[in-house]
């Protein structure tokens, strides 16, 4: 269901006479909300349609190398997976004999109500006009407002035929994405929507018309890659709207240069989000498990079937290697191949032109392209990072949703944990604090420089949405406030909040956590029996304390050794230890 502002495009062909697809339009892998899984491998078909126009083919040896100038060639289209075919069969009801069995129960079903309450008045309100693109679920078209607020306006229309609504998680999925992007419009980097209206055969969504092209054209017309500051210019309108949706307990799922739209053709226009068809609501604390989205930009944990918001993260990592160099930093003919290399293979930053860009950029794109989801950036500190700080000075940090989440577990952790976590707090350095002090100011402290665990509700509310409580992350929020905990200055909050994992991705991670042990050991560090860091750790006696537990204490003086430090700042739990 992707919002086209382009021209209509030629989708090639494959054997059979059927096109590539890969979760993309509507065409996606059954959701994780209340939707039945299924026994299909996790790999799909991506579509790859015109994105490398009239051009030869290029003939790639290796997989795990990045060949440069590759928006200048295209990839010969992949081969269709039949296993793929039939699941999208299955989900849109179009299967035929001996082409996919469908189970007992399956989303399929007789008699569908396609009545979705949308006012029946398009045509008196928006005169249509021509077509603009086409997508695998619908079409686009121009149209002109005829009264009301929009009179003589320029409009965008995506139609959805009825026709092709064949099963209730097709009528789902349409419902989902006007109600998504009714919640989350007024955002300026997401397009803006107006109203939704229906009539016996189609849906429309008339949304803001976007007149400057797809960013991956934008690409394409500077030769291939973006300068290092007109990438900024770029990443940041990016980040600031996938910041928003995520506080809102929205992820994306389908993040790609082909849906970012510019407002013009002018050089300085404003960057747009588009097509919330594959979107979903998750909770800070909650996992998705369906694979959809683009092959290129799809996350390792995607693949896995357990993924949140960085997934998103990881797609705006692709995004921006492509910006800076020009070439996808995964590669391979098939899509086998493909997400084979997004598993296994490390993108390259030795070809130029990375050599000659500048360290702080070079960091964000690693930061955020790390296969480990709990060491990638969020979006809030992805705009906080060296290279975009201070760029824009209107830019607002808005509040990240992983603070609450990391406050959570410290109230509930150790009175030792606090301690080491109180250590490593106090070596950050000045630019890594930048953003705890941004989140805390978010929070509102009041004079005395303190904030309670409710004003993470008073904060929230500041910018929620209807999607919030779709999301179910305003109940998350509201949970978190009724905690009874005492007030947290600036200081303990950087230790609440800090993000282990993240620090431990850094190349200064060592210094860090030696110095932090250092600073433990002069002031929280003390005699401790195996029994009582059992306790402390809250583990029941059934786990084998003694056992686990040994190499965590010096047999020196009997303190916290080292090792156990670091394990202690990572969090623990008897589950950890009945896998150990």
């Amino acid at each position: 269901m992707g919002l086209c502002h382009g021209k209509p495009k030629e989708i090639p062909q494959t054997q059979g006479g059927e096109n590539p697809i890969f979760c993309d339009d509507k065409e996606g892998l059954p959701n994780s909300q209340g939707r039945k899984s299924t026994n299909f491998p996790f790999y799909s078909p991506s579509p790859l349609p015109s994105l490398f126009k009239n051009s030869p083919a290029i003939s790639i040896s290796s997989v795990s190398s990045t060949p440069l100038g590759i928006f200048k060639r295209p990839f010969p289209p992949p081969s269709p997976a039949k296993h793929i075919r039939s699941l999208l069969a299955r989900r849109h009801g179009s299967v035929k004999p001996n082409e996919a069995s469908i189970p007992e129960g399956s989303e399929c079903h007789v008699g569908l109500d396609k009545s979705f309450g949308f006012s029946k008045q398009l045509l008196v309100h928006y005169e249509l006009g021509e077509e603009m693109g086409r997508g695998h679920f619908g079409y686009t078209c121009s149209a002109k407002g005829k009264k009301g607020s929009l009179k003589g306006q320029d409009v965008a229309v995506k139609v959805i035929p009825k026709s092709k609504m064949t099963t209730a998680i097709a009528i789902e999925d349409v419902r989902r994405e006007v109600k998504m992007l009714r919640a989350l419009t007024g955002h300026k980097n997401l397009v803006q929507f107006y109203e939704a209206y229906e009539d016996d055969d189609n849906v429309y969504v008339v949304m803001e018309l976007c007149k400057g092209g797809e960013l991956l054209d934008r690409i394409l017309s500077r030769g291939g890659k973006y300068s290092e500051e007109d990438a900024k210019v770029v990443m940041i309108q990016i980040l600031s709207v996938v910041a928003f949706c995520h506080l809102q307990g929205v992820v994306h799922r389908d993040l790609k240069p082909e849906n970012f739209l510019f407002t013009s053709k002018d050089e300085s226009s404003t960057l747009k989000a588009i097509d919330f068809g594959l979107s979903d609501y998750v909770k800070p604390d909650e996992r998705l498990n369906d694979i959809v989205g683009s092959a290129y930009y799809v996350a390792p944990e995607v693949l896995h079937r357990s993924y949140g918001t960085e997934a998103d993260m990881w797609s705006i990592g692709v995004i921006s290697y492509i910006l800076l160099c020009g070439s996808r930093p995964f590669w391979a003919r098939t899509e086998s191949g493909i997400f084979r290399t997004v598993l296994k293979a490390d993108p390259s930053f030795d070809e130029a032109p990375w050599p000659s860009l500048s360290v702080d950029a070079i960091d964000f794109v690693k930061r955020l392209l790390n296969k480990d989801y709990r060491k990638r950036l969020t979006a809030a500190q992805a705009l906080c990072h060296p290279w975009l700080a201070n760029h824009d000075d209107d830019m607002k940090i808005p509040l990240d949703m992983i603070i609450p989440k990391f406050v959570k577990a410290y109230t509930c952790s150790s009175s030792l944990r606090k301690s080491a976590l109180g250590a490593l707090a106090k070596t950050l350095t000045v630019a890594q604090l930048a953003y705890f002090r941004e989140q805390f100011t978010q929070l509102g402290p009041n004079k005395n420089g303190f904030i309670s665990l409710q004003n993470f509700k008073t904060a929230f509310l500041r910018s929620s949405t209807d999607a919030s409580k779709d999301s179910r992350v305003l109940d998350y929020v509201n949970m978190i406030s009724s905690i009874q905990y005492r007030k947290l200055d600036f200081e303990e909050f950087c230790a609440a909040a800090i993000n282990v994992h993240q620090l431990e991705a850094m190349e200064t991670w060592e210094q860090h956590a030696r110095r932090a042990y250092e600073l433990f050991d002069k002031r929280g560090n003390r005699p401790i029996m195996i029994e009582e860091l059992a306790s402390e750790l809250g583990l029941s006696p059934s786990v084998p304390v003694h056992v686990v537990l040994q190499d965590w204490i010096r047999h020196a003086d009997g303190k916290l050794s080292f090792l156990g430090f670091v394990r202690l700042l990572h969090g623990v739990s008897s589950r950890t230890f009945q896998k150990a």
